[in-house]
């Protein structure tokens, strides 16, 4: 399953309810374990984030829902995706 829709607006929100310099910080290879050990929590948090088709202002109300690790798994997600689009872009 992937972010559907603007990843550039998801990022705001995430870095509006301080979420990016955490993750930075991180070790990210223990968050994507965490995300193997836990795909229902993973599936949850992106299936909230997709349900609000873009808009900010819902994006930031349900992040702000959203327990750390889950935030932490959205946040993985979208650097995750971020990448593959400019691996993608850099190739054609």
């Amino acid at each position: 399953m992937f972010i559907q829709g603007n990843l550039q607006a998801v990022f705001e929100a995430l870095f509006s309810v301080g979420a990016i310099d955490p993750v930075l910080k991180s070790d990210w290879h223990e968050i994507a374990r965490e995300m193997e050990k836990k795909p229902e929590q993973y599936t949850m948090a992106l299936k909230t984030i997709n349900s609000c088709g873009g808009d900010i202002t819902e994006l930031i109300e349900k992040l702000s829902s959203l327990d750390r690790e889950s935030i932490n798994f959205i946040a993985v997600e979208v650097a995750r995706e971020f990448a593959e689009f400019t691996d993608r872009k850099t190739l054609h």
